[in-house]
């Protein structure tokens, strides 16, 4: 089994006009393909001998609209209470973009919407991060890998439906976890959090009435980004008591 650091370099210098970009963090190795390459190097990927990636994990769909904001005020929170941590009321309990953000999303970047690929090689040992972003944020298309791993066909189902991502050339591309003629897609950053109206019955109209939503926004999921200054102090002071030992 080859360390991540000698898989990241073998990989950066096979496929050295294609990889858009590479690192290496806790251990394991990502890199970045654009679309018109994407299906060409995860082909190579799985057939070539020195890779042997016979098996695809898993494909996540990502939105970073907004990637690293919150309403977290992470560096001065206390270590006890739910409460902690958290500044007034924000965009975070309304949604960062979309009609009730507060950052609206107007011009493309192209570094929106991604899908997000780990493999495995049983034979080598090796464990692989690839991620292809999507060079379209209002009508994301990336190329379907059903053809060359079958296993790809349920995940790719799942990020089309909550994230949007259209994956050209996949047999049956249509929702699964969503209902019958939903609006949106629920996980991308700019889908509302609270609705647009709630339903009651009525008792004097004697039937289910809607009207706009009153629910009281909150955070729900705090989002941190770790790979902070703190963690970096701590991971020094420990590998400095380890020395010491």
């Amino acid at each position: 089994m080859a360390e991540p650091d000698i898989l990241c370099e073998q990989l950066c210098e096979q496929f050295a006009s294609q990889i858009l970009a590479s690192k290496v963090e806790y251990g394991e190795v990502t890199i970045e393909v654009a679309p018109e390459s994407l299906v060409a190097i995860m082909r190579e990927l799985r057939d070539a001998p020195q890779w042997h990636f016979e098996q695809l994990i898993d494909v996540a769909g990502v939105d970073y609209a907004t990637y690293g904001q919150d309403e977290w005020t992470t560096e001065q929170a206390s270590s006890t209470g739910f409460s902690r941590g958290v500044t007034d009321p924000g965009v975070g309990r309304l949604g960062r973009t979309g009609i009730y953000g507060l950052q609206p999303i107007t011009e493309n970047t192209g570094r929106r919407l991604a899908a997000v690929y780990h493999l495995l090689s049983l034979k080598h040992g090796h464990r692989l991060r690839a991620r292809c972003f999507a060079t379209d944020d209002d009508f994301p298309v990336i190329p379907s890998l059903v053809e060359v791993w079958g296993s790809a066909n349920w995940p790719e189902r799942e990020a089309f439906d909550l994230y949007g991502i259209i994956f050209e050339g996949h047999p049956d591309l249509r929702r699964i976890l969503t209902d019958y003629g939903f609006v949106g897609h629920p996980f991308r950053k700019d889908f509302p959090m609270i609705g647009d109206v709630e339903p009651y019955f009525d008792e004097d109209k004697g039937r289910v009435v809607y009207v706009p939503v009153q629910i009281e926004p909150r955070v729900l999921t705090p989002r941190v980004i770790r790979d902070d200054n703190r963690q970096q102090q701590s991971r020094g002071s420990a590998q400095e008591g380890q020395g010491n030992d």
